[in-house]
């Protein structure tokens, strides 16, 4: 039944993921494709509306696969099946082990997991980039440039770039979704009225 499987598939995430939502994306990710429950460009697409929506990104894609998959009961399951680990942990550490990261062995066992997730976000960084602007989805597949996320993704870097040089801060990360937004239907969905 889908729903046992969206439920102890995001259990599963939830309980061996470290690093917050960003860590967990390249598992939802294995997990969602081997399903067969998205596509790679469906996975990416959630992914983008995931990180725009309030809320953390694992949670939010956990709500929209379950939703994709089996409706409203599908995303409470998934999103029960994601959050349920890290809230017994969090309440059994909160109640039993006040000073739990005083301890050396602790505090080593979060320092090997820190390369561990920057590893994980970089790869699924790495990923998207490949398949959304060059079409790579395996080792074996060949390049096809996506000309207009190129375009786009050339823009919000250059916006990034200049202003910071000028402003000598980061522009607004919200500011980035939007235009990349307008870029979207400037270069996607106008092009189909013409």
């Amino acid at each position: 039944m889908i729903y046992i499987e969206l439920f102890l598939t995001f259990l599963k995430i939830g309980a061996v993921s470290f690093g917050g939502g960003y860590g967990m994306i390249s598992l939802i990710r294995e997990e969602v494709l081997s399903y067969g429950w998205l596509t790679e460009g469906e996975l990416i697409n959630f992914i983008a509306v995931a990180e725009s929506t309030p809320g953390p990104v694992a949670v939010n894609m956990a709500t929209f696969v379950g939703s994709s998959q089996g409706g409203i009961l599908g995303a409470l399951t998934a999103t029960v099946g994601v959050v349920l680990p890290s809230f017994a942990i969090i309440l059994i550490i909160a109640a039993l082990l006040k000073n739990i990261l005083k301890y050396a062995g602790v505090q080593a066992f979060l320092g090997g997991l820190r390369p561990a997730v920057a590893a994980l976000i970089l790869s699924t960084a790495a990923i998207m980039f490949l398949s959304s602007l060059f079409g790579i989805t395996t080792a074996y597949s060949a390049p096809s440039p996506e000309w207009r996320g190129i375009i786009i993704f050339v823009i919000l870097a250059a916006i990034s770039a200049v202003y910071r040089l000028i402003r000598k801060k980061s522009f607004s990360p919200i500011a980035l979704i939007l235009i990349a937004g307008v870029c979207g239907v400037l270069f996607y969905y106008l092009p189909a009225w013409q």
